[in-house]
This record gives C-alpha cells, sequence and structure tokens, in this order.
C-alpha cells in the first residue's frame, strides 16, 4: 500500500484560489490522508500569510484544517540526524532534506513535491512526485 507524504509547496496549492488546477490538484491529495510533518505545517502557515496573503484568521483556521486532513508527524532529533545524513549524501538542502527525513521515517513510498526531482527514488523507499507534470 501506497502511503503518501505532502511537501508544504502542494499543501500551499490546497488553499490558493489564484490557481484552479493546482488547488483540486491538491484536494485530491489531501483527500486520502496524507502524511505531513510539523515543518510542514508551519511552511504552509507562513505561505498563507506571505505569499497568499491571507488575512491571520484564515491562515489560524488553514493550519487547523490541514492538521485536521493529514496525518501531522512530529519532528525528532533523530529526524534532524537523518536530514544531515541526506543532506550530506544527496546534496539538497536541509529543509528538503528535513521534508524527507521525515517521509522516511514515517514509512511513506511517495513524497509529492513540486520542488523536489521528479521521478527520484530516496533510499530505495521513496519515490519524488512532481503531481502537476
Amino acid at each position: 500500500m501506497s502511503r503518501a507524504f505532502l511537501d508544504s509547496n502542494i499543501c500551499v496549492y490546497w488553499f490558493d484560489k489564484s490557481n484552479p488546477d493546482k488547488q483540486d490538484k491538491a484536494l485530491v491529495l489531501l483527500k486520502s490522508r496524507p502524511f505531513v510533518s510539523s515543518q510542514v505545517v508551519i511552511e504552509t502557515y507562513l505561505a498563507c500569510s506571505r505569499k497568499l496573503k491571507l488575512p491571520a484568521q484564515i491562515c489560524d483556521e488553514n493550519t487547523l484544517i490541514l492538521c485536521d486532513a493529514a496525518t501531522v508527524m512530529p519532528i525528532e532529533p533523530s529526524t534532524f540526524s537523518a536530514a544531515l545524513s541526506l543532506k550530506s549524501k544527496l546534496q539538497f538542502s536541509f529543509l528538503d532534506s528535513l521534508i524527507i527525513a521525515s517521509a522516511l521515517q514515517a514509512e511513506c513510498t511517495t513524497l509529492y513535491s513540486e520542488d523536489l526531482q521528479h521521478g527520484q527514488l530516496i533510499e530505495g523507499k521513496l519515490k519524488i512526485v512532481n503531481p502537476f507534470i
């Protein structure tokens, strides 16, 4: 069975009314109760506030909606260790490595992201998929 993890860029589209095609795809992915990390929740909140320029109350509501729709994984000290190892090995940024480490710790098989390399297989377990291709 496939277990999905969403990067924050996918979650942000769920709340972005200016891009209905991507919003619809994000909605479909979120209906499957994917995994996200606490980092994804924070980044989504910040993007709703800064990029989408939504009012604070709407950002607050969106955060609670996301937490209800997904399984939120906490970031543990072991997640940071795994992220630093991935960063060194794969030459990703620290934040991207932290997303990947969280997805691996959640035992996900698919990481949906618009920013990472579509089709890349991480650790022989986690496939990066851009759902907008």
